[in-house]
């Protein structure tokens, strides 16, 4: 029951005096005490019956009330009787710590709340239980068929008051019950899917509960087809893939019966999941065939045969698909103690040394990723829009992921290179979560290429979107992206130098400078930086550094003295400018 309810009996004799804000609260039980520490004998959820007895002066208040709130009671309702009111320090200390707070009054005995709190909360647990059976059969009945995961939660929501949500690795709201009150932030959506991967990358079990702000999340994984954690050999091969379920709840409270009912709810969930994994079968296949046929270096015609027959499949009702866009995705995990040591290389194949299958397992991943990301096309990502998966084609080959995605068509203004999915958006909503489930020995890279607008186009595609993987590789960070754009740069070059060209370039160029700027503190590196920001220009340059120009001269000489180079020379600026770059 909820402490309001007790607000609403008359015969109570209740009046509030404090934590109006919350009244949500779930009594679970009641005991009366007159001991200054009750704590021993709360076990969380009670409503605290009380005379008073225990307190001596108004200095008592404040560590009687701490107690309780520490031992996670529902309220506090005190007695008249013995001081003929309440006392303010008693009203201020609830009020400290958000402890809901009644007076009861002196005509009713504490024997009167007792039973009846006693009674709902029976009444209430027996109906739980007697529910169990009847909330299964309902349920299951409306499985798939019956619409989905969404009219599971509505019964969750309707017959036992909690507000859940089904989400997707990187925090789309997969599934929500109709009324379930305010929208899920997104940002929540978020954290709640970031903690859920850390928590499954621990090992811990589920459900995991996580507070933000005030309220508490109780999260279940969804795995799919109601297989057990130790289904798979690493919890690595299908952490990043499987939905969770979130609850609007504490389950630490939870009777056994009412977890078993959730943990069915999720394998409810897991059924529809694999019916939307088996729907998607023919899009795979269609990529697949048309990833087959660019690799092997088909004729255009041929692969404009093939995307003709997918179009329909990922556009229905459009025939065919003006533009086409290629993403490429690789995960790559350090080995496990005992395993060949380091990540897996380039080309390795399918499957990797420690046993986990980079390619099945990109594949999943960059589906539910795309689901995420608005397209460009009408009613993706929206409320009551098309499915954005339905538009989406990953195959995958070795150790990566291939997503063939089709354009719908942009207006005239545009040549489709703007429309589509955006390597530093794609990025965005997905690097907090993901990393979260990569941990310390994980990587996900991804490449997105520009959008072209024919079969002649998709080989360069695909290269263009392969290469700009190599290049998100190259950087820093658990997850990376980068886009086409990134590709007409000296970027796209100087990840590829090895390394031992680097730091010999480097330190014969630089490291002159940096020695002598260690011994005079001389700043002969800021100088050159900001040198050859200012193209050359010596005026600019001096009022930037805040130098006088013969100071400024003073000191490129002697970087031309130390180095050898001479900076008004381009082949020699270019070369100092590529140092400073790759150091």
């Amino acid at each position: 029951m909820r402490l309001r309810a007790l607000l609403d009996t008359d015969a109570l004799g209740l009046r509030l005096l404090g934590g109006e804000d919350e009244l949500e609260r779930t009594v679970r039980g009641v005991m009366t005490t007159d001991l200054r520490d009750p704590s021993r004998y709360l076990s969380g959820g009670e409503l605290v019956l009380t005379g008073l007895a225990w307190r001596r002066d108004a200095a008592d208040s404040e560590p009687f009330v701490r107690l309780l709130v520490q031992a996670r009671v529902a309220g506090l309702a005190a007695g008249e009787a013995e001081l003929g009111m309440v006392p303010d320090d008693l009203v201020a200390a609830c009020a400290r710590h958000r402890l809901p707070l009644f007076a009861v009054n002196e005509s009713v005995a504490f024997a009167t709340i007792t039973e009846h709190v006693v009674r709902q909360v029976s009444g209430e647990r027996a109906g739980d239980l007697a529910a169990v059976v009847d909330r299964h059969r309902r349920m299951m009945t409306a499985g798939p068929a019956g619409g989905g995961p969404d009219v599971v939660l509505d019964l969750l929501g309707s017959d036992l008051d909690l507000r859940a949500w089904v989400l997707s690795p990187t925090g789309r709201i997969v599934a929500g019950a109709k009324g379930a009150g305010p929208a899920l932030p997104a940002e929540t959506c978020v954290r709640l899917a970031a903690e859920h991967l850390g928590a499954a990358r621990t090992g811990r079990r589920g459900p995991h509960r996580v507070s933000l702000g005030h309220t508490t999340y109780s999260l279940f994984p969804v795995r799919s087809g109601g297989r057990s954690p130790r289904a798979a050999r690493d919890v690595r091969e299908t952490v990043l893939s499987d939905w969770l379920l979130a609850v609007e709840a504490d389950a630490g409270d939870w009777s056994e019966e009412r977890l078993d009912l959730l943990q069915g709810v999720t394998q409810l969930i897991s059924v529809e999941r694999d019916r939307r994994d088996a729907a998607r079968a023919v899009r795979r296949r269609l990529a697949q065939e048309v990833l087959e046929l660019v690799q092997a270096g088909a004729v255009p015609a041929e692969i404009a045969a093939r995307l003709r027959v997918a179009a329909p499949v990922l556009l229905p009702g459009l025939g065919a698909a003006p533009h086409w866009q290629v993403v490429v995705a690789r995960v790559e995990w350090e080995d496990v103690p005992g395993g060949a040591a380091g990540p897996a290389a380039e080309g390795s194949g399918g499957r990797r040394a420690d046993g986990i299958a980079g390619g099945p397992l990109a594949q999943a991943l960059l589906e539910e990723i795309l689901v995420d990301t608005p397209q460009g096309a009408p009613g993706a990502g929206q409320p009551g829009g098309a499915e954005p998966a339905e538009r989406v084609a990953v195959a995958h080959t070795g150790d990566e992921a291939v997503a063939l995605v089709p354009l719908p068509a942009v207006s005239a203004e545009h040549d489709g290179s703007e429309s589509g999915i955006h390597a530093d958006a794609l990025l965005a909503a997905v690097r907090e979560p993901l990393a979260a489930g990569l941990n310390d020995d994980g990587r996900v890279t991804l490449g997105v290429s520009a959008a072209v607008h024919s079969a002649e186009g998709l080989r360069g595609a695909l290269e263009e979107a392969r290469h700009a993987r190599r290049v998100a590789a190259a950087r820093p960070g658990r997850v990376c992206a980068a886009g086409h754009q990134e590709l007409a740069s000296h970027v796209l070059l100087l990840p590829f130098v090895p390394d031992d060209v680097r730091r010999a370039f480097t330190a014969r160029l630089l490291d002159p400078l940096r020695d002598y700027d260690r011994r005079h503190r001389a700043e002969l590196i800021p100088t050159l930086e900001a040198f050859l920001d200012c193209d050359g220009s010596w005026t600019r340059c001096a009022t930037r550094l805040h130098l006088h120009v013969n100071t400024l001269r003073y000191r490129v000489g002697r970087i031309e003295q130390l180095t050898g180079r001479d900076l008004a020379r381009l082949e020699d600026k270019l070369d100092f400018f590529l140092a400073l770059r790759m150091s």
